[in-house]
């Protein structure tokens, strides 16, 4: 990356649809979830930091925060910000985008350093 990354938390929450599935149809929402996800992961301008799965304390549709699962990734520009939501309509499921299933909400900023040479 040329320039500074962008330091991008991307917060995915499941919703409502996910839920009203039968238990015999949440296999390949899993399989396309998986797909956008290593999809984001193997983007050009993309390094993924850490990822945080909340499923086993939060249980229920994501109606905002707290979110059910959260990507951390340095990323190139805001175009690929762009690009890896957009994955959401992109992630078919039979004759449905994924955007049925889950929602997905990107928060930029810059790297927080946290010095060593400044005591409180």
């Amino acid at each position: 990356m040329a320039t500074e990354p962008l330091r991008t938390l991307f917060c995915i929450g499941n919703n409502q649809n996910f839920f009203d599935l039968p238990k015999a149809d949440i296999g390949e929402v899993w399989v396309a979830i998986s797909s956008m996800l290593s999809a984001i992961k193997n983007m050009d301008g993309i390094e993924v930091i850490g990822t945080f799965d909340d499923d086993a304390h939060m249980v229920g549709p994501s109606d905002g925060w707290p979110w059910t699962c959260y990507v951390l990734a340095d990323v190139a520009d805001q175009q690929t910000v762009r690009d890896a939501c957009n994955l959401l309509r992109t992630t078919m499921i039979g004759e449905y985008a994924l955007w049925k299933f889950f929602k997905i909400e990107a928060r930029m900023g810059r790297e927080l350093i946290i010095r060593d040479d400044v005591a409180v």
